[in-house]
């Protein structure tokens, strides 16, 4: 299981990240996650989040495991269209694609 709570965090956060593997939430989440990254490549998690109406902070949890599975790559910052920052774009990986993750 990702460890979806920190050792500090409280017992309740442990029992919620628990049950979001255990209900396959974590799994839908992650594909729900993809799926946005492959339809709107290049944008921030607050742009797939306006683009998609996905919960932007479900995106933000989902999107570094899809990197961590080799499912999607964090790219170049760019200005984000909807706060105003600087933030990291999100891409699809093929399947097969040998890219290094990460920038």
């Amino acid at each position: 299981m990702n460890h979806l709570a920190r050792a500090t965090d409280i017992s309740t956060s442990h029992e919620a990240a628990a049950h979001v593997v255990s209900s396959g939430l974590q799994v839908a989440q992650q594909d729900r996650a993809a799926g946005a990254v492959k339809a709107h490549p290049g944008l921030t998690s607050m742009e797939l989040a306006k683009a998609t109406g996905h919960d932007r902070y479900m995106l933000a949890r989902r999107l570094p495991e899809l990197a961590q599975d080799g499912r999607a790559w964090r790219g170049p910052k760019k200005p984000c269209e909807v706060s105003g920052r600087s933030a990291c774009t999100w891409w699809p990986v093929a399947p097969g694609e040998n890219l290094a993750l990460g920038l």
